[in-house]
């Protein structure tokens, strides 16, 4: 009676590690899909921003980050600083932003023997503020580009079940 009960246990545990294990690898295989998806989709291409992709269930909010390879001391500079413009491009396109923008105009002339030089200097300040957090963005996937030069960073993040 005692060995029948151990073998069942025994059963029930096998049975509901399997199950565990087959769930974790099927979301990371999912992640690797959708990954090489978007990676394919850049690839035809390439685009720069913030866009919504529907999945079979899932709607997703992808961020795409491009980086000049050779600006950056280390991969994990470079890691932060693109995490840090995804976060920035999630968030104005959730929360929303306000843009002001100011144009100078500034002239001067050079008076020489006989003649006059007029110089004309245009200076264009833009300004965008954005406030709110954004939560959940995580990276997908980062790659280099097609010429070898820049750094292709996805990160994204679940927004809503489709009905």
């Amino acid at each position: 009676m005692r060995d029948l009960h151990l073998k069942t246990t025994l059963i029930f545990l096998v049975l509901t590690i399997n199950g565990f294990t087959t769930f974790s690898q099927s979301f990371n295989d999912d992640k690797i899909t959708f990954g090489n998806f978007l990676k394919r989709m850049f690839t035809a291409t390439p685009f720069e921003g913030i866009k919504i992709v529907d999945d079979y269930n899932q709607s997703y909010l992808v961020s795409v980050i491009t980086l000049d390879k050779s600006k950056y001391t280390s991969m994990s500079v470079m890691n932060r600083v693109a995490q840090v413009k995804a976060q920035s491009q999630a968030n104005t396109f959730i929360n929303g932003s306000s843009i002001s923008s100011d144009l100078i105009i500034k002239t001067s002339e050079k008076k020489s023997n006989n003649s006059v030089e007029s110089i004309t200097e245009i200076l264009e300040s833009i300004k965008v503020n954005s406030y709110g957090f954004t939560r959940g963005l995580e990276l997908l996937t980062n790659f280099d580009n097609q010429d070898g030069t820049r750094m292709v960073f996805i990160y994204f993040r679940a927004l809503s079940s489709v009905k």
